[in-house]
């Protein structure tokens, strides 16, 4: 019973270091708290729902558009607001007060259009297969095989190719980058649209398996958060450590206590990093200047 939970656990960990990775990514280069990365969670699932349950598409056409509809959503928000803001010097704070809002804007018209009650993708219950004593349904293998790849791939172009060396320059500093003549806007432009990809992937895997609502995107935001955090900032491979950690002690949670612990576990677990090491796993102390 336990491996069952463990093995639950690690596939939930990386849907959570998947969605991470792609906060990372915003918010490791830029500074930016996207907070508005919680509806692009949120919104692909739902026209995956438009396309596939409503307009009868393949259920591959329709994650396919979903997707390109989720990074253009992306892109809209860095050109219509993150990037005047930045031009205007504006602080950290009013651009995350503006992420804030249009969080709250694109979560009021989903609910205004869809309805506030939980839709759902796939009705047929999933099949499963064993592993000894372990039994996992098809989709969470294919979540588990999806996330991976992903995540595995990124961390070979973050490693080997010049996108990954423009992206650990930026992240560094990114004033710097653009001095030795780096296009910093194009750069921007990939970042959000990777991170958007991210998270519509895996907000599309999850909502294929449990369904979703207007609201299933802050949940996800805060595990990410917290993924990044107990990872380290400002390292990319950080918050895919984070999001096993929590996937199996949340799963841990539910098979020692309950279900209704999965947060009060999570949390605990970002207070003691923040009291005993606000570095993270992987990050290392910086002295104040």
């Amino acid at each position: 019973m336990l491996l069952q939970f463990i093995i639950n656990g690690i596939i939930v960990g990386s849907i959570y270091s998947l969605v991470s990775l792609g906060f990372a990514l915003v918010y490791n280069t830029t500074r930016i708290f996207h907070i508005a990365y919680a509806v692009l969670y949120m919104f692909a699932p739902y026209m995956i729902l438009t396309f596939y349950s409503g307009l009868g598409y393949p259920l591959f056409l329709s994650f396919i558009i979903a997707i390109i509809l989720t990074i253009a959503l992306s892109l809209i928000m860095e050109l219509l607001i993150y990037k005047p803001l930045s031009k205007k010097n504006s602080s950290l704070n009013i651009i995350m007060i503006s992420s804030i809002g249009i969080m709250i804007v694109v979560i009021n018209s989903i609910a205004m259009f869809y309805g506030n009650e939980t839709k759902i993708l796939n009705p047929d219950i999933s099949q499963t297969f064993t592993l000894g004593s372990v039994i996992i349904t098809y989709t969470q293998l294919a979540q588990f095989i999806i996330s991976s790849f992903f995540i595995l791939v990124f961390l070979i172009f973050l490693k080997f190719s010049k996108f990954g060396i423009k992206t650990r320059a930026m992240r560094d500093d990114d004033v710097l980058c653009s001095v030795f003549g780096s296009d910093t806007f194009k750069m921007r432009i990939t970042l959000f649209s990777l991170s958007a990809f991210f998270a519509a992937v895996g907000g599309g895997l999850v909502a294929y398996d449990v369904g979703m609502d207007p609201y299933v995107g802050m949940p996800m935001l805060l595990n990410a958060v917290v993924a990044l955090i107990i990872g380290g900032i400002g390292r990319f491979e950080a918050p895919i450590i984070g999001g096993f950690i929590i996937g199996i002690l949340q799963a841990l949670s539910v098979w020692a206590i309950s279900a209704r612990w999965q947060d009060a576990v999570t949390f605990t677990l970002l207070i003691l990093f923040l009291l005993f090491r606000p570095q993270g796993l992987l990050g290392e102390k910086r002295r104040a200047v």
